[in-house]
């Protein structure tokens, strides 16, 4: 299922984001804060279980995260600050790591790095990759964790394209995808159009 996450926030970072004035950064900080933002919808249906606590004033019973083990994914390497944002929320998450890059005659991804936490079969995976454009290095990332026996994953993304979501939502229908914004369409070099460029370079300022 898709969910765009379209809080005022988010859309104001995010357009800043898009300005190709904006330098390496300021892009990498609101890359940053819109992942922390996102992790709050993300997280949203994390099971609670009542514990008995003792406040300054008296006893009483409230609710904390019922011990779910989570894992953040990030597709190398423009995941990374992504994972990042996340992390910041739920610090104890594990964290995985999944290299692909994309072929640039066949646009097809290419995996040269996987390390995943031994028990990840037993926890929420959350992949973590800014562009969802042609939905290829997502769907790989998603294939390699369910062979890794991950049967509970969710894919954040900053921004998709159609074409991208409708191949992962196909290839993976189990998976819940979090975007911040649908954009319009991929062009001939399977570039999203509007988007905001290469997310990987302009995080790390190698325009």
């Amino acid at each position: 299922m898709l969910h765009v996450i379209n809080h005022p926030l988010i859309t104001h970072k995010l357009t800043i984001m898009r300005n190709k004035n904006t330098g390496t950064k300021e892009f990498r900080e609101l890359l940053y804060e819109i992942s922390m933002l996102m992790s709050y919808e993300i997280t949203r249906d994390l099971p609670l279980e009542d514990v008995v606590i003792e406040t300054p004033i008296a006893p009483m019973k409230a609710q904390m995260i019922s011990g779910k083990k989570l894992a953040v994914v990030p597709i190398l390497r423009a995941g990374l600050s992504m994972a990042d944002g996340f992390l910041k929320i739920e610090p104890a998450a594990k964290v995985g790591h999944i290299g692909l890059y994309r072929d640039h005659e066949t646009h097809q991804p290419v995996l040269y790095y996987c390390k995943l936490p031994e028990d990840i079969s037993e926890r929420l995976a959350i992949v973590t990759d800014p562009m969802l454009a042609t939905g290829g290095s997502a769907s790989d990332a998603i294939n390699i964790l369910k062979k890794a026996g991950c049967r509970n994953i969710k894919l954040m993304c900053l921004v998709g394209a159609p074409e991208g979501v409708e191949y992962v939502s196909k290839n993976h229908p189990d998976v819940d995808i979090f975007i911040a914004a649908m954009d319009k369409c991929l062009n001939e070099n399977k570039y999203i159009v509007p988007g905001l460029g290469d997310a990987g370079d302009r995080i790390f300022g190698t325009i």
